[in-house]
């Protein structure tokens, strides 16, 4: 059996990977590692809250029963992003938290997140803690009074939206936005925060029932955003994804604007301000060639990371930095939270038009993007697939047809069974040809 957690927690088909069984089994190992005497005073809380999915009701059971069931108070804080699960981990003086969700995957999929005191994610160290506390012999289970207690927080959103509203200098009256909270948790939140903040919203797939999060729409489906956009002459549109810790964005005139351009937009009003600490930003290797030349030419440094938030984090932790991300939409201001924040994002990002009174399709303009493509492959074993010795003669010999015009970048996903093929190069045809030519070795 391979290693239990991925990039971003434990995900799976919910009720045939990730079941109820496993979901108490792993909060009761999650509470030996994280509530171990001396680590926290007291009698220990957590926090737990999920997506609208169907199924996070069932696994939301799981989690409460097996934290109750080792003597941790539990405290529901709904249905509500993930970054919010993460700053009330820390705003209620929580030992941990728990998140329940399976981010932008389909319906059907879920997973379970953790964060230690603080609203911190976990590192790899700790997730194999828990993932062999799972094995260990369980101490004798609480009787009586000792059983934890589980019970709703009836102000956890208002909480996060007052946390969020910290985050703003400036009104946003004037603008007017269109807002896919992606039928997932940004539904309760969104269009809330960004309306006390001043702007006029439009909410577009905002009724969740159960089965529809991620349906068509949401950060990874923006045409339907776009549509909206132009057809109500809205001065730009912001997508979550299903638990709403990302944010991509579409301009007044239809154009996209992903997490490359939105961290430069960011950047530069930070370095403007002061605010961006040691004038550096932290992505990972998947943002494009174009962020790096524009932050260069504007005098910031970037440092990269592997893929996937936490390793931003780290990297953002380690530096004191003030600003990271990825292009996929997590952006990560750790002045005001422990990890990506959609809703944290469209606010920043909101502001940074009201301030310069310019359009977003001319404040990304910074960035100058090279054509890239990026080509899934479904395998059995991401490892051998990956390390298969035509595929990386293959590598080398396209690596060195491009030169210092363009970059290959092949990784295995961390939550799904595939290989991602990234290539950039001068042309979108030649971009494609690339990474087509290299997925066909894969299997």
């Amino acid at each position: 059996m391979g290693r239990l957690f991925g990039t971003d927690g434990v995900r799976g088909l919910a009720n045939a990977e990730l079941t109820a069984e496993l979901a108490v089994s792993l909060s009761q190992a999650a509470a030996a590692v994280l509530t171990r005497p001396g680590g926290v005073g007291g009698r220990p809380l957590a926090v737990v809250g999920w997506d609208p999915r169907a199924s996070s009701e069932l696994l939301t059971a799981g989690v409460a029963s097996g934290l109750a069931s080792t003597g941790v108070d539990v405290l529901l804080v709904g249905v509500i992003p993930t970054p919010a699960v993460a700053y009330l981990t820390a705003d209620y003086d929580a030992a941990l938290g728990v998140m329940i969700s399976a981010s932008h995957n389909p319906m059907p999929d879920n997973g379970i997140k953790f964060f230690a005191k603080g609203g911190h994610k976990l590192d790899d160290g700790v997730e194999d803690e828990i993932e062999a506390a799972m094995s260990d012999p369980r101490p004798p289970r609480p009787t009586g009074a000792g059983i934890g207690r589980i019970r709703r927080a009836p102000d956890a959103v208002d909480r996060y939206v007052a946390h969020l509203e910290s985050a703003l200098t400036v009104s946003l009256a004037g603008i007017t936005v269109v807002v896919d909270a992606a039928n997932g948790a940004a539904s309760t939140v969104a269009a809330k925060a960004y309306r006390d903040a001043g702007a006029t919203v439009i909410g577009v797939h905002d009724q969740p029932d159960g089965l529809n999060i991620n349906r068509d729409c949401g950060s990874t489906h923006l045409g339907s955003l776009r549509t909206a956009v132009l057809e109500h002459h809205a001065d730009l549109g912001l997508a979550h994804d299903g638990d709403a810790d990302r944010c991509l964005a579409v301009a007044a005139d239809g154009s996209v604007i992903d997490g490359d351009a939105i961290m430069a937009i960011l950047a530069l009003d930070m370095a403007a301000s002061g605010e961006l600490i040691d004038n550096t930003l932290v992505t990972t290797v998947m943002s494009n060639l174009g962020l790096h030349l524009a932050m260069r030419d504007a005098g910031i440094s970037v440092r990269t990371t592997a893929v996937g938030d936490r390793y931003v984090l780290e990297e953002l932790r380690a530096g004191g930095f003030a600003l990271g991300g990825e292009q996929s939409g997590h952006v990560v201001l750790p002045q005001y939270g422990t990890t990506g924040d959609g809703v944290l994002t469209g606010l920043r990002l909101m502001a940074c038009m009201a301030k310069s009174g310019r359009g977003l399709a001319g404040l990304a303009a910074v960035v100058t993007k090279l054509p890239q493509v990026l080509v899934n492959v479904r395998v059995e074993d991401k490892a051998a697939a990956i390390a298969a010795p035509e595929l990386q003669a293959a590598l080398s010999a396209e690596e060195s047809a491009l030169g210092d015009t363009g970059r290959i970048l092949l990784r295995p996903s961390g939550t799904e069974p595939l290989i991602r093929v990234m290539v950039e190069a001068p042309t979108e045809a030649t971009a494609r040809g690339t990474a087509e030519r290299l997925a066909g070795l894969i299997g």
